[in-house]
């Protein structure tokens, strides 16, 4: 334990690292999530003093924009945002460090403008032609960009071999990876036409979460959880992703997606790798992510039977949100007024492997449910023998340690005590970690943490091939019994409430009860 936690320690100073000199290319930069979360953290990281001495932002849209009125643009995210604090001196110099080209992503004549700055950039800055792509962009521009970033000798194996300076090349791509495994397959042959496994950062901002990072210090450097940490103690794990909100304008993608591609294939399967993996010989990349993909190959593939016995599925309807009325999902723009995609999903997966034989993990996540909470709940086994009688046996709880993602990351451990008094009376009590309280100091959000990893180079936190396609893998078989039994009871959910009924059956069923946040 404690060379896992010497090695962990060390691998966490790299948040204290700086990068090498480089290059930040954004790929639909004028979007929501360019504006709203890369460039304002981009620039936290700046104010921090995080980012290289040398270096650089490229972005890159169609919209008619210059380097000067983009860079107003951003100001305007950056000055608004309510996670980053605006100051006007850091953004001054950050700015400068901001150039736009305007493109068509299936215009070569951008990407030839492209490499005409970077080579620019990394004469003028000695950027040494270090250069991270991102590629903020929906799904089906991601072809074409990765062809045309080949095609102008601007990445990976394309880069021609002499006459430019030693760098490296990178590239994040934004989830969805595919929308099934055979796509997703196809999508990971294009990227290797241009780049090899080891410069590819496939992301889930989840990862990015603190929470989520300390659920490794947590298991593997306390020798108090881990050895409980198996099917003799723990009863069931839940994992909950709930979202208060609706499609948020988003009707034609999700409309495509629905909640199983949108959340179950990647956000809920990686928090069960991380929950349910075995210790890796080191806190590194290829070491981590060893240990996931084998409990994804360990998680028990579903029959089409077991699909409708193991797996609910659910769409809201209108109601009340938040003391708000909100339409349902067939009254949201872009979807159509028979939709049948689904906005809930409810899960019992089995692990079959030594640890974990006989422990069910019940996996939920939907839109507009009554809050927006994460979390993940491991209860364990209540004592094989009640001793305390005469407390009443329905007073006794299970232990439980629940994992708070968001909105408030922390850590609650809840244990059975005596209530004060002459009588024997048991209640439970919560030891609690709050991290906001707990260290004084300001979280990085999910992205930082996220886009300094991949200009370190460090892939602890990203999604390799294997991963992703044995998560689709996994999900195939529920969304092709889906496509051939149509539901006939959709909307089967109001707004503002915990999902189907039958979602609830999915663990009653079983004498469990899902959580209530």
């Amino acid at each position: 334990m404690e060379t896992l936690l010497g090695d962990r320690l060390r691998e966490g100073l790299r948040l204290r690292r700086i990068p090498q000199p480089c290059a930040v290319v954004i790929f639909g930069a004028t979007g929501d999530l360019a504006r709203n979360r890369l460039i304002p953290d981009l620039y936290n990281l700046a104010r921090k003093g995080l980012l290289p001495g040398a270096f650089a932002v490229v972005a890159v849209a169609r919209r008619p924009f210059t380097s000067d009125t983009f860079r107003e643009q951003v100001q305007e995210a950056v000055q608004h945002s309510t996670e980053v604090p605006y100051d006007a001196a850091v953004w001054e110099n950050f700015a400068g460090s901001i150039h736009y080209v305007q493109s068509e992503f299936p215009d070569p004549a951008g990407y030839a403008q492209l490499r005409t700055l970077l080579a620019e950039l990394d004469g003028r800055l000695g950027l040494g032609g270090n250069r991270l792509f991102y590629l903020a962009t929906p799904p089906s521009a991601y072809h074409t960009i990765i062809d045309r970033l080949g095609e102008a000798s601007l990445a990976g194996r394309t880069r021609p071999a002499q006459g430019r300076p030693a760098g490296w090349t990178r590239i994040i791509i934004e989830k969805p990876f595919g929308s099934d495994l055979e796509t997703a397959r196809g999508l990971n042959a294009k990227v290797f036409e241009v780049f090899d496994e080891t410069e590819v950062f496939r992301i889930d901002h989840y990862l990015g979460k603190e929470t989520v990072q300390n659920l490794m210090i947590f298991r593997f450097a306390n020798t108090i959880f881990e050895p409980i940490w198996t099917r003799q103690y723990v009863d069931h794990v839940q994992i909950t992703v709930a979202e208060s909100g609706g499609i948020l304008g988003r009707g034609g993608y999700y409309e495509e997606a629905g909640v199983a591609r949108d959340m179950l294939q990647n956000h809920l399967l990686q928090l069960l790798t991380l929950v349910a993996m075995e210790p890796p010989t080191a806190i590194e990349a290829d070491a981590v992510r060893n240990e996931k993909v084998k409990i994804l190959h360990a998680v028990r593939l579903f029959t089409p039977e077991e699909v409708e016995t193991f797996v609910e599925r659910g769409q809201y309807a209108r109601g009340i949100v938040d003391g708000k009325e909100v339409p349902g999902y067939r009254q949201e723009e872009r979807v159509a007024p028979d939709s049948v995609t689904p906005t809930y999903v409810g899960v019992r997966f089995e692990i079959d492997n030594w640890r974990w034989a006989g422990v069910p993990f019940y996996l939920r996540s939907g839109k507009r449910l009554p809050k927006r909470v994460t979390e993940i709940a491991i209860q364990f086994k209540l004592p094989p023998l009640i001793l305390f009688r005469q407390a009443g046996v329905e007073d006794m709880e299970p232990n439980m340690l629940t994992l708070n993602i968001q909105p408030d990351e922390g850590i609650t451990l809840r244990f059975a005590a005596k209530v004060p008094g002459q009588a024997t009376r048991i209640r439970p009590v919560n030891m609690e970690f709050d991290y906001g309280t707990s260290f004084g100091v300001e979280e990085p959000t999910a992205y930082e943490r996220l886009l300094l990893d991949a200009m370190v180079g460090d892939r602890t936190l990203f999604a390799r091939r294997d991963e992703v396609e044995k998560a689709w893998a996994l999900v195939m078989p529920i969304l092709e019994a889906w496509d051939a039994h149509r539901p006939t009871d959709f909307p089967n959910y109001e707004a503002g409430s915990w999902g189907p009924p039958a979602a609830r059956a999915l663990i009653e069923r079983d004498g469990r009860r899902w959580r209530r946040l």
